[in-house]
Protein backbone atom coordinates (compact mmCIF):
# COMPACT_ATOMS: atom_id res chain seq x y z
CA UNK A 1 0.00 0.00 0.00
CA UNK A 2 3.20 2.42 1.01
CA UNK A 3 4.85 2.57 -1.96
CA UNK A 4 0.92 3.39 -3.91
CA UNK A 5 0.93 6.80 -1.58
CA UNK A 6 2.09 9.97 -2.42
CA UNK A 7 1.39 13.63 -1.31
CA UNK A 8 0.47 16.23 -4.20
CA UNK A 9 1.58 19.36 -3.96
CA UNK A 10 -0.59 22.50 -2.07
CA UNK A 11 -1.74 24.42 -4.70
CA UNK A 12 -3.01 28.00 -2.98
CA UNK A 13 -6.28 28.95 -4.99
CA UNK A 14 -6.75 32.39 -6.08
CA UNK A 15 -10.51 32.63 -6.88
CA UNK A 16 -10.03 35.88 -8.54
CA UNK A 17 -13.29 38.20 -9.42
CA UNK A 18 -16.51 37.59 -9.73
CA UNK A 19 -18.13 36.93 -13.05
CA UNK A 20 -22.04 36.42 -13.38
CA UNK A 21 -22.80 33.44 -14.62
CA UNK A 22 -24.45 34.31 -18.19
CA UNK A 23 -27.17 31.70 -20.14
CA UNK A 24 -25.77 30.36 -23.36
CA UNK A 25 -26.81 32.28 -26.25
CA UNK A 26 -29.79 30.38 -28.71
CA UNK A 27 -28.17 27.57 -31.28
CA UNK A 28 -24.74 28.07 -29.28
CA UNK A 29 -25.01 24.60 -27.19
CA UNK A 30 -25.78 21.41 -29.25
CA UNK A 31 -27.93 19.36 -27.22
CA UNK A 32 -28.74 15.91 -28.39
CA UNK A 33 -28.04 14.05 -25.44
CA UNK A 34 -27.64 14.69 -21.64
CA UNK A 35 -27.28 13.68 -18.29
CA UNK A 36 -25.26 12.89 -14.95
CA UNK A 37 -27.10 15.81 -12.41
CA UNK A 38 -26.19 16.96 -9.38
CA UNK A 39 -28.28 18.38 -6.33
CA UNK A 40 -28.17 21.07 -3.62
CA UNK A 41 -30.80 23.10 -1.46
CA UNK A 42 -29.85 26.56 0.10
CA UNK A 43 -31.06 27.26 3.47
CA UNK A 44 -33.39 29.56 2.27
CA UNK A 45 -35.03 27.10 -0.15
CA UNK A 46 -33.34 27.79 -3.43
CA UNK A 47 -32.85 24.40 -5.63
CA UNK A 48 -29.70 24.24 -7.88
CA UNK A 49 -29.19 21.75 -10.90
CA UNK A 50 -26.11 20.75 -12.46
CA UNK A 51 -25.64 18.10 -15.60
CA UNK A 52 -23.58 18.19 -18.67
CA UNK A 53 -24.82 17.85 -22.50
CA UNK A 54 -22.81 18.98 -25.81
CA UNK A 55 -21.58 17.05 -28.87
CA UNK A 56 -23.46 13.99 -29.41
CA UNK A 57 -22.25 11.84 -26.48
CA UNK A 58 -20.20 11.53 -23.89
CA UNK A 59 -17.08 11.72 -24.32
CA UNK A 60 -16.82 14.23 -26.61
CA UNK A 61 -14.91 17.48 -26.85
CA UNK A 62 -17.99 19.79 -26.99
CA UNK A 63 -18.96 18.49 -23.59
CA UNK A 64 -20.51 21.43 -21.66
CA UNK A 65 -21.22 22.05 -18.06
CA UNK A 66 -24.59 23.26 -17.33
CA UNK A 67 -26.53 24.87 -14.43
CA UNK A 68 -30.59 26.00 -13.39
CA UNK A 69 -32.25 27.01 -10.15
CA UNK A 70 -35.41 26.89 -8.64
CA UNK A 71 -36.96 29.22 -6.16
CA UNK A 72 -40.57 28.17 -5.98
CA UNK A 73 -39.86 24.06 -4.02
CA UNK A 74 -38.43 22.49 -7.42
CA UNK A 75 -41.90 23.07 -9.58
CA UNK A 76 -40.13 25.47 -11.84
CA UNK A 77 -36.66 26.03 -13.11
CA UNK A 78 -34.56 28.86 -15.09
CA UNK A 79 -32.85 27.71 -18.07
CA UNK A 80 -29.80 25.80 -18.15
CA UNK A 81 -26.65 28.14 -17.82
CA UNK A 82 -23.03 27.42 -19.20
CA UNK A 83 -20.82 27.41 -16.14
CA UNK A 84 -17.65 25.82 -18.26
CA UNK A 85 -17.14 25.40 -21.33
CA UNK A 86 -14.50 23.27 -23.70
CA UNK A 87 -11.41 25.24 -24.30
CA UNK A 88 -7.95 24.82 -25.62
CA UNK A 89 -9.00 21.07 -26.52
CA UNK A 90 -10.54 19.95 -22.89
CA UNK A 91 -14.02 18.63 -22.40
CA UNK A 92 -16.22 20.01 -18.93
CA UNK A 93 -17.78 16.68 -17.45
CA UNK A 94 -19.56 15.17 -13.90
CA UNK A 95 -20.50 18.90 -12.41
CA UNK A 96 -22.00 18.98 -8.70
CA UNK A 97 -23.03 21.95 -6.67
CA UNK A 98 -22.28 21.76 -2.69
CA UNK A 99 -22.94 24.05 -0.31
CA UNK A 100 -19.66 24.36 2.27
CA UNK A 101 -20.06 25.16 6.27
CA UNK A 102 -19.82 29.21 5.32
CA UNK A 103 -22.73 28.86 2.70
CA UNK A 104 -20.64 29.33 -0.02
CA UNK A 105 -22.10 27.35 -3.20
CA UNK A 106 -19.03 25.16 -4.92
CA UNK A 107 -19.59 24.25 -8.66
CA UNK A 108 -17.31 21.13 -8.76
CA UNK A 109 -16.40 20.12 -12.64
CA UNK A 110 -13.99 18.28 -14.27
CA UNK A 111 -12.17 19.54 -17.90
CA UNK A 112 -9.96 16.50 -19.39
CA UNK A 113 -7.89 16.67 -22.43
CA UNK A 114 -6.78 13.21 -24.37
CA UNK A 115 -4.27 15.22 -26.32
CA UNK A 116 -2.21 16.82 -23.40
CA UNK A 117 -3.21 13.79 -21.79
CA UNK A 118 -3.94 16.55 -18.69
CA UNK A 119 -7.31 16.22 -16.80
CA UNK A 120 -8.17 17.31 -13.17
CA UNK A 121 -10.92 18.74 -11.14
CA UNK A 122 -12.10 22.21 -11.39
CA UNK A 123 -14.37 24.83 -9.17
CA UNK A 124 -16.38 27.83 -9.41
CA UNK A 125 -17.82 29.62 -5.98
CA UNK A 126 -20.72 31.71 -5.26
CA UNK A 127 -20.66 33.25 -2.19
CA UNK A 128 -24.73 34.30 -2.09
CA UNK A 129 -26.18 31.73 -3.72
CA UNK A 130 -29.38 33.16 -2.49
CA UNK A 131 -28.56 36.54 -4.28
CA UNK A 132 -30.86 37.60 -6.86
CA UNK A 133 -28.78 37.07 -10.08
CA UNK A 134 -26.25 34.08 -8.99
CA UNK A 135 -22.75 35.37 -9.45
CA UNK A 136 -20.15 32.91 -9.59
CA UNK A 137 -16.01 33.88 -9.38
CA UNK A 138 -13.97 32.30 -12.33
CA UNK A 139 -13.32 28.60 -12.59
CA UNK A 140 -9.81 27.52 -11.09
CA UNK A 141 -7.96 24.23 -10.56
CA UNK A 142 -8.33 22.23 -7.01
CA UNK A 143 -5.18 21.36 -6.17
CA UNK A 144 -4.18 17.87 -6.94
CA UNK A 145 -1.07 18.13 -9.11
CA UNK A 146 -1.18 14.82 -10.78
CA UNK A 147 -1.51 14.19 -14.36
CA UNK A 148 -5.14 12.73 -14.11
CA UNK A 149 -7.73 13.51 -11.37
CA UNK A 150 -11.58 13.50 -11.45
CA UNK A 151 -14.45 13.93 -9.16
CA UNK A 152 -18.23 12.67 -9.27
CA UNK A 153 -19.48 13.03 -5.96
CA UNK A 154 -19.52 16.26 -3.39
CA UNK A 155 -16.73 16.58 -0.25
CA UNK A 156 -18.00 15.55 3.09
CA UNK A 157 -17.30 17.64 6.32
CA UNK A 158 -15.59 15.63 9.01
CA UNK A 159 -16.37 15.88 12.82
CA UNK A 160 -13.05 17.20 13.21
CA UNK A 161 -13.40 20.16 10.29
CA UNK A 162 -11.30 18.51 7.73
CA UNK A 163 -13.20 18.64 4.02
CA UNK A 164 -13.00 15.23 2.49
CA UNK A 165 -13.34 14.87 -1.47
CA UNK A 166 -13.27 11.27 -2.87
CA UNK A 167 -10.74 12.02 -6.10
CA UNK A 168 -10.09 8.92 -8.70
CA UNK A 169 -6.56 9.62 -10.27
CA UNK A 170 -3.38 8.33 -11.71
CA UNK A 171 0.07 10.02 -11.49
CA UNK A 172 0.97 9.29 -14.93
CA UNK A 173 -0.55 11.31 -18.20
CA UNK A 174 -3.62 9.47 -20.13
CA UNK A 175 -4.39 9.96 -23.86
CA UNK A 176 -7.53 8.96 -23.91
CA UNK A 177 -10.96 10.53 -22.70
CA UNK A 178 -11.18 7.67 -19.93
CA UNK A 179 -9.20 5.13 -18.24
CA UNK A 180 -8.95 1.80 -16.03
CA UNK A 181 -11.67 0.15 -18.23
CA UNK A 182 -9.83 -2.93 -18.98
CA UNK A 183 -6.82 -5.11 -17.15
CA UNK A 184 -4.60 -4.17 -19.89
CA UNK A 185 -5.10 -0.23 -19.66
CA UNK A 186 -3.81 2.67 -16.83
CA UNK A 187 -5.67 1.57 -13.69
CA UNK A 188 -6.79 4.56 -11.60
CA UNK A 189 -6.48 4.35 -8.02
CA UNK A 190 -9.18 5.85 -5.42
CA UNK A 191 -8.14 8.15 -2.69
CA UNK A 192 -9.77 11.80 -1.01
CA UNK A 193 -8.32 14.96 -1.46
CA UNK A 194 -8.02 16.69 2.07
CA UNK A 195 -8.39 20.28 3.08
CA UNK A 196 -7.88 21.93 6.32
CA UNK A 197 -8.33 25.84 4.98
CA UNK A 198 -11.93 25.31 3.77
CA UNK A 199 -10.49 24.45 0.26
CA UNK A 200 -8.32 26.72 -0.44
CA UNK A 201 -5.77 24.03 -0.59
CA UNK A 202 -5.56 20.12 -0.58
CA UNK A 203 -3.53 16.82 -0.18
CA UNK A 204 -4.59 14.06 -1.70
CA UNK A 205 -3.77 10.89 -0.54
CA UNK A 206 -4.90 7.23 -0.51
CA UNK A 207 -4.04 4.52 -3.15
CA UNK A 208 -6.83 1.66 -3.07
CA UNK A 209 -6.27 -0.84 -5.61
CA UNK A 210 -9.56 -1.83 -6.64
CA UNK A 211 -10.64 -3.94 -9.67
CA UNK A 212 -10.88 -2.96 -13.89
CA UNK A 213 -13.29 -0.01 -14.09
CA UNK A 214 -13.63 1.40 -10.67
CA UNK A 215 -14.15 4.94 -9.80
CA UNK A 216 -16.74 7.69 -8.17
CA UNK A 217 -16.24 6.32 -5.12
CA UNK A 218 -18.07 8.13 -1.70
CA UNK A 219 -16.78 8.58 1.92
CA UNK A 220 -19.17 8.13 4.93
CA UNK A 221 -17.69 9.05 8.44
CA UNK A 222 -19.23 5.84 9.99
CA UNK A 223 -19.97 6.66 14.12
CA UNK A 224 -16.46 5.12 15.46
CA UNK A 225 -14.85 7.88 13.55
CA UNK A 226 -13.35 6.12 10.66
CA UNK A 227 -13.96 6.54 7.05
CA UNK A 228 -15.95 4.22 4.87
CA UNK A 229 -15.27 4.10 0.82
CA UNK A 230 -17.92 2.75 -1.08
CA UNK A 231 -16.33 2.54 -5.02
CA UNK A 232 -18.52 1.77 -8.13
CA UNK A 233 -16.99 -1.14 -10.36
CA UNK A 234 -17.71 -3.30 -13.01
CA UNK A 235 -17.90 -6.23 -10.80
CA UNK A 236 -21.17 -6.03 -10.27
CA UNK A 237 -20.91 -4.85 -6.53
CA UNK A 238 -19.73 -1.85 -4.89
CA UNK A 239 -16.25 -2.30 -3.85
CA UNK A 240 -15.09 -0.47 0.22
CA UNK A 241 -12.39 0.58 1.73
CA UNK A 242 -11.61 1.79 5.51
CA UNK A 243 -9.60 4.41 6.99
CA UNK A 244 -8.23 4.88 10.23
CA UNK A 245 -6.18 7.72 10.20
CA UNK A 246 -9.35 10.40 8.71
CA UNK A 247 -8.29 9.45 4.81
CA UNK A 248 -4.44 9.55 5.17
CA UNK A 249 -4.15 5.71 4.45
CA UNK A 250 -6.33 3.16 3.28
CA UNK A 251 -7.17 -0.68 3.72
CA UNK A 252 -6.86 -2.60 0.44
CA UNK A 253 -10.40 -2.46 -1.59
CA UNK A 254 -12.44 -5.91 -1.01
CA UNK A 255 -15.94 -6.28 -2.51
CA UNK A 256 -19.07 -5.67 -0.65
CA UNK A 257 -22.65 -7.85 -0.86
CA UNK A 258 -23.90 -4.61 -2.19
CA UNK A 259 -25.08 -5.45 -5.81
CA UNK A 260 -24.78 -2.76 -8.08
CA UNK A 261 -24.86 -2.87 -12.28
CA UNK A 262 -21.66 0.01 -12.53
CA UNK A 263 -23.43 2.68 -11.87
CA UNK A 264 -23.48 5.53 -9.84
CA UNK A 265 -24.65 5.48 -6.63
CA UNK A 266 -25.70 7.91 -3.49
CA UNK A 267 -25.05 7.41 -0.08
CA UNK A 268 -25.30 10.48 2.91
CA UNK A 269 -25.51 10.16 6.89
CA UNK A 270 -29.32 11.89 7.72
CA UNK A 271 -30.21 13.61 10.55
CA UNK A 272 -31.15 11.41 12.32
CA UNK A 273 -27.87 9.37 12.22
CA UNK A 274 -28.82 6.37 10.13
CA UNK A 275 -27.27 6.26 6.30
CA UNK A 276 -29.52 6.74 3.18
CA UNK A 277 -28.24 4.45 0.08
CA UNK A 278 -29.66 4.99 -3.56
CA UNK A 279 -29.06 2.52 -5.59
CA UNK A 280 -30.13 0.48 -8.09
CA UNK A 281 -31.92 -2.11 -5.43
CA UNK A 282 -33.08 -6.07 -6.86
CA UNK A 283 -32.31 -4.20 -10.62
CA UNK A 284 -33.30 -6.71 -13.60
CA UNK A 285 -32.14 -5.14 -16.72
CA UNK A 286 -28.98 -3.12 -15.29
CA UNK A 287 -29.85 0.27 -14.52
CA UNK A 288 -33.33 0.14 -13.07
CA UNK A 289 -35.10 -0.02 -10.19
CA UNK A 290 -33.34 3.29 -8.47
CA UNK A 291 -34.14 2.84 -4.53
CA UNK A 292 -33.77 4.63 -1.28
CA UNK A 293 -33.11 2.74 1.20
CA UNK A 294 -32.08 3.22 5.26
CA UNK A 295 -29.82 1.57 7.32
CA UNK A 296 -29.75 1.59 11.03
CA UNK A 297 -26.32 -0.43 12.07
CA UNK A 298 -23.91 2.30 9.85
CA UNK A 299 -24.28 0.12 6.73
CA UNK A 300 -24.11 -3.66 7.71
CA UNK A 301 -27.41 -4.03 6.59
CA UNK A 302 -30.28 -1.95 4.50
CA UNK A 303 -33.60 -2.78 4.23
CA UNK A 304 -35.93 -2.56 1.22
CA UNK A 305 -36.03 0.81 0.73
CA UNK A 306 -38.72 3.07 -1.32
CA UNK A 307 -38.75 2.71 -4.78
CA UNK A 308 -37.95 6.16 -6.95
CA UNK A 309 -37.72 4.90 -10.39
CA UNK A 310 -38.65 1.06 -12.18
CA UNK A 311 -37.84 2.35 -15.48
CA UNK A 312 -34.65 1.36 -17.39
CA UNK A 313 -31.95 3.47 -18.33
CA UNK A 314 -32.25 5.52 -14.87
CA UNK A 315 -28.88 6.31 -13.59
CA UNK A 316 -26.99 8.59 -11.66
CA UNK A 317 -28.10 9.96 -7.86
CA UNK A 318 -27.39 12.99 -5.64
CA UNK A 319 -29.31 14.95 -3.58
CA UNK A 320 -29.03 16.46 -0.22
CA UNK A 321 -31.53 16.76 3.20
CA UNK A 322 -33.26 19.53 3.65
CA UNK A 323 -33.29 21.41 7.79
CA UNK A 324 -37.09 20.03 7.52
CA UNK A 325 -36.08 16.49 6.61
CA UNK A 326 -37.33 16.18 3.20
CA UNK A 327 -34.70 14.49 0.91
CA UNK A 328 -34.53 15.63 -2.65
CA UNK A 329 -32.63 13.42 -5.51
CA UNK A 330 -31.88 14.01 -8.54
CA UNK A 331 -31.17 11.33 -11.55
CA UNK A 332 -31.06 10.92 -15.20
CA UNK A 333 -33.03 8.70 -17.86
CA UNK A 334 -32.37 7.96 -21.12
CA UNK A 335 -29.54 10.01 -21.98
CA UNK A 336 -29.78 10.04 -25.84
CA UNK A 337 -33.46 9.36 -26.14
CA UNK A 338 -35.66 11.73 -24.17
CA UNK A 339 -32.86 13.17 -22.29
CA UNK A 340 -35.05 13.12 -18.62
CA UNK A 341 -33.32 15.10 -15.88
CA UNK A 342 -35.62 13.84 -12.79
CA UNK A 343 -36.05 14.63 -8.89
CA UNK A 344 -37.92 12.91 -6.11
CA UNK A 345 -38.46 13.96 -3.26
CA UNK A 346 -39.44 12.10 -0.07
CA UNK A 347 -38.73 11.42 3.68
CA UNK A 348 -36.90 9.19 5.84
CA UNK A 349 -40.25 7.54 7.34
CA UNK A 350 -40.91 6.95 3.67
CA UNK A 351 -37.68 5.58 2.72
CA UNK A 352 -38.13 3.24 6.09
CA UNK A 353 -41.91 2.07 5.51
CA UNK A 354 -41.37 1.71 1.50
CA UNK A 355 -44.47 3.97 0.65
CA UNK A 356 -45.56 7.69 0.78
CA UNK A 357 -46.77 7.80 4.38
CA UNK A 358 -44.99 10.96 5.29
CA UNK A 359 -47.55 12.39 2.19
CA UNK A 360 -44.92 14.64 1.25
CA UNK A 361 -43.59 11.79 -2.00
CA UNK A 362 -42.95 13.14 -5.25
CA UNK A 363 -41.72 10.83 -7.72
CA UNK A 364 -39.95 11.62 -12.02
CA UNK A 365 -40.51 14.93 -11.68
CA UNK A 366 -38.96 16.24 -14.86
CA UNK A 367 -36.79 19.03 -14.85
CA UNK A 368 -35.17 19.23 -17.91
CA UNK A 369 -36.22 17.26 -21.25
CA UNK A 370 -34.87 17.18 -24.81
CA UNK A 371 -37.53 15.49 -25.92
CA UNK A 372 -40.71 13.68 -25.51
CA UNK A 373 -39.84 9.91 -24.97
CA UNK A 374 -41.31 7.43 -27.63
CA UNK A 375 -41.23 4.12 -24.71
Amino acid sequence: MRKFLFLCAILSLAFGSASAVTPPEPNTLVRTWQGIPGLERTAKGRVFISWFSGGTREPEPENTVLLCYSDDGGNTYTAPMVMGAPQDGSRCFDPVPWIDPRGRLWYFFNRGNKTSGQHGVYARICDQPDAPTPVFGPEFRVGFDCAYSFRMNKPIILSTGEWILPVTFINEPVFDWVAGKTPDQQQQLQGVGISRDEGKSWELRGAVASPPWALEGMVTELKDGGLWMLIRTGSGFLWQSHSADKGLTWSKGEPTKIKNPGSRFFIRRLASGNLLLVNHYKYTHGRDHLTAQVSTDDGKSWNNGLLLDERQFISYPDGVQDRDGLIWITYDRDRRGSGDILMAKFTEKDAVEGNDVSGKTLLKQVIDRLREPTQ
